[in-house]
């Protein structure tokens, strides 16, 4: 019989990396709604239709299809973008324009199982619908800047580019327009691959060795645009530091549907890959609808970003909120344990009551040791008698008797 298990690519959370992930949620959603974000959910289940041809044929691949017993085409959610178009179209008249949304959600991908990489996961995007301003792009940049550095990072760059600039270059070149987005996602893997790789590609698509060479001396020479210098302008003014914003004329980023504006997160010595990707599209909802709304965000790698905190040790030192253990010394005295227990509650003091009522005492002690407490509270007869409790430091191994109705001080 084979061992039960999860399957590749999926992944259980133990409570102690459970704890991880609601903190850097709970990040995000405060930034976020200080940003004046809205927050949305949709389901996990769309229509094949909603989903596929929205990502370009590479990653349509890896979209999870299937008939549902009802024998509808349908897939599971494949980034948050794509559903949010269709609740803008669907609830046009509830919601309104500009509509700012953030969004935290699984989505699942078929792909290759590999470090930093997994087939779900959770994704985090703040985007801005209704506007075709540059303070939105830099609102977006400004947004991903202020999560980096709440959560620790000290080192981190923020990549630029116009789409527009390589789809001048492919006009410079002469490619074909059924040609274009293939050349231009493998100028996207410049930072992945060595010159000499990507040469080989584009050769390998059919480029002339002259077409190759004037491609790459027009990323050398190209300048940010008009538009790109002004959302740089405002991302300043915003707040976000001039040496993390690098101009990046080859950042196509993977995905077909960027208009504008493109950019991509990057913590220096975190080699896995960029931790955040985004920019404008201004055509999707247009291409799902018929109704043009223009549109800016990003999706937050939040696996990536949790491996780059546990790489950098950025944790804080009280991620559990429990740190005391109130025991139960025996059957008689479940009562004065449970009033205690109360006590500290609604003293908003995060405690756990050993939940059975005929574990010893030395067993529940090493209970709290395991889970990492920091103090245990016995009520023994005696204590009970005068309104007393003993109270354990779990770590030095120091013990004191104190008045029940001095624990909350004590504690707090």
């Amino acid at each position: 019989m084979s061992p039960i298990q999860n399957l590749k690519g999926f992944r259980d959370f133990l409570p102690s990396d459970a704890r991880k992930r609601n903190f850097v949620i709970s990040v995000f959603k405060k930034i976020f709604e200080s940003y004046g974000f809205e927050p949305l959910e949709t389901p996990a289940l769309e229509y094949q239709s909603l989903l596929l041809g929205k990502y370009g044929k590479e990653a349509d691949k890896l979209v999870y299809t299937f008939d549902d017993k009802g024998g509808r085409k349908v897939a599971l959610r494949y980034d948050q973008t794509v559903p949010t178009a269709r609740v803008l179209i669907q609830y046009q008249t509830q919601l309104g324009l500009p509509f700012k949304r953030y969004q935290i959600q699984p989505v699942w991908r078929a792909d290759k199982p590999q470090k930093g990489r997994y087939r779900e996961f959770l994704q985090c995007d703040p985007d801005i619908y209704g506007s075709t301003s540059p303070l939105a792009d830099a609102e977006i940049i400004s947004i991903s800047s202020q999560v980096l550095k709440t959560l620790g990072f000290k080192q981190f760059q923020i990549l630029l580019n116009d789409r527009s600039i390589l789809f001048a270059i492919m006009d410079q070149a002469k490619i074909p327009q059924n040609e274009k987005l293939s050349i231009i996602q493998t100028l996207d893997k410049l930072d992945k691959k060595s010159k000499k790789e990507v040469i080989e590609e584009l050769a390998k698509k059919g480029l002339s060795t002259d077409k190759i060479q004037m491609i790459f001396t027009a990323i050398d020479e190209a300048k940010p645009s008009d538009n790109l210098k002004k959302i740089i302008e405002y991302a300043l003014e915003l707040g976000v530091s001039k040496e993390t914003l690098l101009f990046r004329p080859y950042l196509a980023r993977g995905l077909d549907y960027y208009t504008g504006s493109i950019f991509e997160l990057l913590i220096e010595g975190y080699d896995v890959g960029s931790v955040g990707g985004g920019g404008r599209y201004d055509k999707l909802i247009e291409q799902i609808s018929g109704v043009s709304i223009p549109a800016v965000g990003i999706a937050f790698g939040f696996d990536r970003i949790i491996e780059a905190m546990d790489q950098f040790k950025l944790w804080p030192s009280k991620l559990q909120q429990i740190t005391t253990l109130v025991t139960i010394f025996n059957q008689e005295l479940v009562s004065t344990s449970i009033n205690v227990t109360q006590k500290l509650r609604k003293a908003n003091i995060a405690s756990e009551l050993y939940p059975d009522t005929s574990t010893k005492l030395d067993k529940q002690l090493k209970y709290a040791d395991r889970k990492g407490f920091q103090y245990a509270i016995i009520i023994g007869p005696t204590e009970m008698k005068s309104s007393t409790v003993v109270l354990k430091n779990l770590n030095t191994k120091e013990q004191k008797t104190v008045r029940q109705n001095e624990i909350v001080k004590l504690l707090s």
